[in-house]
């Protein structure tokens, strides 16, 4: 009485209507992958590759800025375990592993200990 027959709708389209819209579905999610790589990927990809260029450019005489906030004058670089040898006052040296360097100045600037 209160019921109605339900009839099968026709497909029209098949494969090809399936296809759009699979398609509808991701291509937000590329478009949001591709605006990601640009703004933030590419970018730190860019800042990590000038950070290590920085990095491995230290000689002694530059003065140096750690990521903790020491500043002073590099007296001896170590390649070989990746530190350098920072001095912080008179006769106050410090080691210091290279990638927690944040800055480094020519070592024709004025260094905070000087």
């Amino acid at each position: 009485m209160f019921e109605s027959p339900a009839y099968a709708q026709a497909a029209s389209g098949g494969a090809a209507n399936g296809t759009a819209t699979f398609m509808a579905q991701i291509f937000p999610l590329i478009l949001i992958f591709v605006i990601f790589y640009f703004l933030l990927i590419r970018p730190q990809q860019k800042r990590m590759k000038q950070h290590q260029a920085m990095i491995g450019g230290v000689k002694p005489r530059d003065t140096v800025i750690t990521t903790g906030g020491l500043i002073g004058k590099v007296t001896k670089v170590d390649d070989v375990l990746n530190e350098v040898e920072i001095e912080v006052a008179a006769g106050v040296k410090v080691r210091v592993v290279k990638s927690m360097l944040s800055d480094i100045r020519p070592h024709g600037a004025k260094a905070a200990n000087d």
